[in-house]
Parts: structure tokens; sequence; C-alpha cells
């Protein structure tokens, strides 16, 4: 399947392209094969603004996506997330900015001619249709002959791991199959981007882990570059090459996971990627001072003073030494607990540990911190919990 160089892209029903003009030849078939490698395109928003009456969805955004890159744009319920993935395909107009494609400005282009492939929360297979037919439809559309049709949507089958499944309708599919024939749908046509808005969340938790690790198997196999919308953080970490993480319309913080989890640029980052205890303490000379306890910082450079300072669960234990503390709960998590403590000064820490170890409401437990670097999330009052001159 390689790069299809048509500039006319086909509407299907998960947003892959618009019917070729009047009297346009039949395409003809370069290749076969659905793993050969290609360039995605660069993808650059600056300054983008969307209101939608009184609310503003997007406000000033600024994200750029390198050539063949996975992105995944990340944040709370309303944070702008899929206004800015509509936006980048057409499907919502902006009222500011602009948003290039290969440094074109396709701000003001309709969908049709954007050449992207969509995938969305609900399959939108046809039902009348066969998965291979579904696959078909945009290639049909461009006026692609048959034989090369059912080629090249056997192959896009195959990439998706239903290289039987051609024949079968919708009704003989599960929900993972579904939307993996919509992948195949998205992908046949060969777009430059590939937009992924929450695919997974109608999806088992069991089902929701194996596809997402296909989708990135296969983004990295076709070199496309993708824009991955979700609100799981899991996923977001697990998948993409860099994590923008979105509030109020802006993007709060943008990084590889590594960085996102381990250096937070604020208390909501720390917060909202991944689990963070969230403690007061003092920084003097490089490292942070918590409990009595000094601790290195991931970034030396910090100035003195009085800051938050993200403490994550893994980086703390349960010992017989350490900050003594009341047990106010206790999970389990397959293979791990997490225990919450509360302190004598009324600061609560999450502490993540074995199994083995049964913590109950009211034990009295001591919290002792393992002394791997911790992060900066930002300036505090220096009366909360947490600090020790």
């Amino acid at each position: 399947m390689t790069r299809n160089t048509s500039n006319t892209p086909l509407d299907t029903p998960t947003g892959s392209t618009a019917p070729a003009p009047s009297g346009q030849a039949a395409q003809t078939e370069v290749s076969s094969s659905a793993a050969t490698h290609r360039h995605g395109a660069v993808v650059e928003f600056s300054g983008v603004t969307k209101d939608f009456g009184g609310h503003r969805a997007l406000a000033g955004f600024d994200l750029t996506l390198h050539a063949g890159e996975f992105v995944a744009l990340l944040g709370p319920s309303g944070s702008g997330k899929t206004t800015a993935l509509r936006a980048l395909a057409g499907l919502e107009s902006t009222d500011a900015g602009i948003i290039l494609v290969d440094g074109v400005d396709v701000s003001t282009l309709p969908t049709s001619r954007r050449d992207m492939g969509m995938v969305f929360q609900a399959y939108s297979l046809f039902p009348h249709l066969s998965a291979g037919e579904n696959v078909e439809f945009g290639l049909r559309m461009r006026g692609v002959a048959a034989a090369a049709r059912r080629r090249r949507a056997g192959d896009a089958l195959a990439l998706v791991g239903l290289a039987d499944h051609y024949d079968r309708f919708a009704h003989q599919l599960s929900g993972g199959q579904q939307q993996r024939v919509a992948l195949a749908r998205a992908l046949v046509t060969e777009p430059r981007v590939l937009l992924l808005d929450e695919p997974l969340s109608a999806l088992d938790a069991k089902v929701r882990v194996t596809l997402r690790e296909e989708i990135r198997r296969i983004q990295t196999e076709l070199g496309i570059t993708t824009l991955f919308v979700t609100h799981d953080q899991d996923e977001a970490l697990a998948i993409a090459d860099r994590v923008a993480v979105m509030r109020d319309g802006r993007i709060e913080q943008v990084g590889t996971p590594e960085d996102l989890y381990s250096r937070p640029v604020s208390p909501f980052i720390a917060d909202f990627v991944g689990l963070s205890n969230q403690l007061t303490g003092m920084v003097r000379n490089g490292f942070a001072e918590l409990y009595g306890t000094r601790l290195p910082l991931l970034d030396p450079s910090q100035a003195d003073g009085t800051v938050l300072v993200a403490v994550r669960p893994e980086d703390l234990e349960l010992s017989a030494d350490g900050v003594a503390g009341v047990v106010t709960a206790s999970s389990f998590h397959g293979s791990l607990r997490r225990t919450r403590v509360r302190f004598a000064d009324g600061a609560e820490v999450s502490v993540q540990h074995g199994v083995r170890v049964h913590p109950a409401p009211g034990d009295a437990v001591r919290v002792r911190f393992t002394g791997a670097p911790v992060s900066v999330a930002a300036a505090a009052n220096p009366v909360q919990a947490g600090s020790r001159p």
C-alpha cells in the first residue's frame, strides 16, 4: 500500500477523502504491499482559536507534529482536545490562527481536500457492506479499478490482523474487530495524517490494550503522522512519542511520556499525569527538604525557597522508620496496593507497595521517602503541610 499521490481526498464514514472529479481517469495501482513505509506530513497549529458562544474551546492553541510522529492529545473533558482534532480535519471552523500541513495553510480547505484518515469512537461501518467492501469504499469513490480495490482492501485488512474477515458483515464482528475495520478503511487511501478520536473508549479493557499496541505497531510501520485524542493517561503514556496535555483550550505541557511523568511543570500536570503526592517543602542547594529528609531534585537548578514538591506513590514506602501516620484507606490493584496515610500535620500521601502487606484503616504506620529524585510542581505557601525548617 504505497503513498497515493492524488490530491483529491475521499469522504468515508471515518473521514478519509471525497469523490474523484468528474471525468478523472481511474487510478492505477502502484503497489499492493500494505507494509510499504512512507513519510508522514508535518502539522503545525499556530494561535488557533475557536469559540462556541461564550465558551472558548481553543485559546491560542499551538502544537507541531513532526513527520511520522505519534502525538497524543490528553486532557480532561472540555479541555479542547477533540475540537483541536476536528479543526485539523476540517470538521470545525476556526476563528483565528492557522493550521499548516507540510507548510500549506489548510485552515479554509474543506475536509475532502485535506487528505486525512479519521477513526472515531463509533465504528460507523456500513451495515449492508462486508468488512472488505467497507474498506474499499474510499477507493471506489476515487475510481480505483475493482481488482485493485480488492487487493488494496485485502492488504489493509491483513495489516490490522483481519485478512480472513473480508466477507464478514458488521454484525458478525466484535467491537474490536469493527474498530480494526474502521482503521483499515482510514488507512487504505494512504492519507498524509491519521486522526484518532478516542477510538478505544468503547472497548473492553483487555481489547483496548491489545488494539492500542496494534495501532502503534501499524503507525510505526507506515510512518504516518498521527494525532490521537484520549482522556486515558495510560493510553497516552503507553503509545505516544510525545504527549500534549490540554487545559482550558491551551497546551499546559508537551513532552515525552517520561518528561511529563517525571518533570511536571505545574501542580495540574503532576496531579493529572499519574498519581502524585504534592507536599510543601524547602529547596536548598539543589535538594528538596521534606519532613526532615533531604531529596535530590530532578532539576538541581531550582531556586531556593518554599515550593510544592511532587512525590510519586512509588517513591514512598511503608517502613519501620520514617514519618508517623495513620492509614485512612488501602486498595488492591492486582500486583500492587495503594495505601493512603494521614500525617500528624494533616497532610495525606498515597504509598504504593506490594500486596503481601495489608494495612487497614486506623493502623499506625510509618512512611519513608526512598530517596528517588523529586520534581518541583510550583511555588507554595510556607504554612502548608510537609515543610520543615
